[in-house]
């Protein structure tokens, strides 16, 4: 499926792309910090999961767990009062009646990596480590982008930029799949604004340069699911539901694969209840 064949970015069906090599990488939308029910979860079998994260990740969720057993919601008033967009995005969340919300670590992203550790399917963490040259260097441009002054004075004005951008992106609101409490159609333009505010501000062409560079290794971690699989490989990808469109697009351009191995061998493809 190509970008220009998926009807919004707020869509929830998730969305699927078939690799010319062979397999299909399916990116399965998330609304971050919300319990997604079971119709939203995914109910296609899947061999492999890639994770737009670095390693790191695995060991903040282990902490974040941690501290939630230890002081329930400690996580979500930290980013409450740590400011920036996603306080914003959850402040106005967690007021949505029906939706669980504010719950960290992330639900959705845990939930299925739980699932391939139980399972022994393979991980892909698509972020590359801090010894890529290639991805210290972007890192360093999303810094210095971040840092402009033009950057640093909208800030201050970062919650009318908010009230307009959610006013902007409640046209993209899609009713949500029958069952499902209608504010998730509300969660979903919240999660845009976030998403949207935040490519604000590391800009459009090192924004663009991420994507491709997570496309090149979406496509690396295929090839070697399909070592297995061959073309029935299935790679499974949750992400912010808005940076589907832009995912798919760099797909589309058919990046040359970058290599790239996983931390687990073996797979059971026996879906989760």
């Amino acid at each position: 499926m190509s970008v220009s064949s998926v009807s919004s970015r707020l869509a929830w069906k998730d969305i699927s792309w078939q690799d010319p090599d062979g397999g299909k990488i399916i990116l399965h939308g998330v609304l971050p910090t919300i319990v997604y029910p079971r119709k939203l979860r995914p109910d296609y079998e899947w061999h492999g999961l890639g994770l737009l994260e670095s390693e790191d990740i695995v060991e903040l969720w282990v902490q974040e767990e941690k501290d939630e057993a230890e002081s329930q919601g400690v996580n979500r008033s930290h980013a409450l009062i740590s400011g920036g967009t996603m306080a914003l995005y959850l402040d106005e969340l967690i007021e949505l009646e029906d939706i669980p919300s504010g719950r960290f670590p992330d639900p959705e992203p845990r939930r299925v990596h739980r699932l391939a550790e139980r399972h022994n399917r393979p991980v892909y963490f698509i972020e590359p480590s801090f010894d890529d040259e290639e991805w210290e260097e972007h890192m360093l441009k999303e810094a210095k982008e971040v840092s402009r002054w033009r950057k640093l004075l909208g800030l201050i004005s970062l919650g009318g930029k908010w009230r307009k951008r959610v006013k902007k992106n409640i046209f993209e609101a899609k009713k949500p799949p029958k069952g499902i409490s209608a504010n998730f159609a509300s969660a979903s333009v919240l999660a845009a604004t976030w998403w949207d505010l935040s490519e604000w501000l590391i800009g459009e062409t090192v924004s663009k340069s991420r994507n491709d560079r997570f496309a090149a290794r979406l496509r690396g971690a295929l090839a070697d699911l399909r070592k297995t699989y061959n073309d029935d490989a299935c790679l499974l990808v949750p992400l912010a539901t808005p940076w589907r469109h832009q995912i798919i697009s760099s797909l589309d351009l058919l990046p040359e694969v970058e290599e790239i191995t996983s931390n687990k061998t073996d797979s059971d493809t026996s879906e989760e209840e």
